[in-house]
Order: C-alpha cells, then sequence, then structure tokens
C-alpha cells in the first residue's frame, strides 16, 4: 500500500484504515497494466480560480469535505507552475469531531510555518473546544469569531467555499444571516451579490 494514501494515527504510529481514501487507496493499489476509468470534472463550482494570484480565498470544511482545498493549497504552495504563482491569503477552516479526526493537519500546518503571510489555518474540535456561549465549538462558531474579518475580504472580492456533508450548509447560513443583520445588512442580498460576483462556492454531499 502507498504510504501516502495511508493515515497514521499521531498517537500510535500505526497505519488506522478507517481513514483511508476510497479514490486514492484505490489507486495506490492498483498495478501496472490495470484499466482505470476516469471523469470529471463534473461542474465548475469547486475549480480554483487561478486568473488573479492575489486573491483571498476562504475554505470551510467539515471532515472529509477538506479534500479540495488539500489539492488547492498543494497547487498554491507546493507545486511550480508557471503561470500561476499564489501570493494572496488563503484561509481554512476546518470542523471536524477531536484532535485526532484532523485530516493532512501536519501538512497545513507546515504551510503555516512556510508562508506565515499568505496562509492561515482555524479548526473548530466539537468535542475537545466550546464556543463563546460554552457549547460545542462547530465550524459556524468559527465564522462568528470571525465574522468581521471575513465580511470585510468578501466585500473586497474574496472567493469563500464551503465543502463537506449537507448538513453544514443550515448552520452556517444561519450564522451568517445573523452577522449580516448585526452589520445592518440584508444577507439575502449580499448572498444574491456572491453568487453574481462568482465568490460563492458551495460543495456538499
Amino acid at each position: 500500500m502507498c504510504p501516502s494514501c495511508c493515515f497514521y494515527d499521531p498517537e500510535t504510529g500505526k497505519e488506522d484504515p478507517s481513514k483511508n481514501g476510497v479514490c486514492s487507496n484505490f489507486l495506490c493499489d492498483s498495478k501496472p497494466g490495470d484499466k482505470v476509468q476516469v471523469t470529471g470534472p463534473s461542474g465548475k463550482v469547486m475549480l480554483l480560480p487561478e486568473d488573479d494570484p492575489k486573491a483571498t480565498h476562504i475554505m470551510i470544511a467539515t471532515g472529509t469535505g477538506v479534500a479540495p482545498y488539500r489539492g488547492y493549497l498543494r497547487r498554491m504552495f507546493m507545486e511550480d507552475i508557471p503561470t500561476y504563482h499564489f501570493n494572496g491569503l488563503a484561509w481554512l477552516f476546518l470542523g471536524v469531531a477531536n484532535t485526532d479526526s484532523l485530516l493532512y493537519d501536519d501538512e497545513f500546518s507546515s504551510y503555516l510555518d512556510k508562508y506565515p503571510d499568505n496562509f492561515r489555518y482555524d479548526r473548530a474540535l466539537s468535542r475537545e473546544q466550546k464556543n463563546r456561549n460554552g457549547g460545542k465549538m462547530y465550524v459556524q462558531d468559527k465564522i462568528e469569531e470571525y465574522s468581521d474579518e471575513i465580511f470585510k475580504l468578501l466585500d473586497k472580492g474574496a472567493h469563500i467555499y464551503f465543502c463537506g456533508l449537507r448538513g453544514m450548509m443550515p448552520g452556517i447560513q444561519e450564522t451568517l444571516k445573523r452577522v449580516a443583520e448585526e452589520r445592518g445588512e440584508s444577507w439575502d442580498e449580499k448572498l444574491s451579490q456572491l453568487k453574481k460576483n462568482k465568490q460563492w462556492h458551495v460543495e456538499v454531499y
């Protein structure tokens, strides 16, 4: 099995098969000569826009919804691409139950060390952290914590992405609506404008 496709428990150092990727492990287990059917991308919602390398990208994920952002961040910080030299801000919010559920945490943390001016990383650990009201810390609570900054970035043209379980969106939408109203804005009008400007990207399942 390909080590790069496996998740190793940081405490035991042993492979945790329950966190194997369906696609990545299929490819790792394939042998030379095997036929592989490939399709996609099926849409443009979650494709990284590369027309402005100085753009701000606010990425919000729950669990395995972090997958496309891992691809974005690798393209921004690891790949040598003549046509795309990222020099903007990538801000990742990741919501999971606890620390041992954080996927690719070492990888993301390394970007913090190497690119402190271009990458921010905030974790919401629902079983380990408390929100400001003493309840469980969900990703929408982290969004609310930084809402003033997020709204200012959106007003300046930042892209915002959401990926993860479909159930994540109602709580996030309610939080954004409440924050907008507290700022004296209409969330419906703001959302309409974000969609019109192609700043709003959602892929939930």
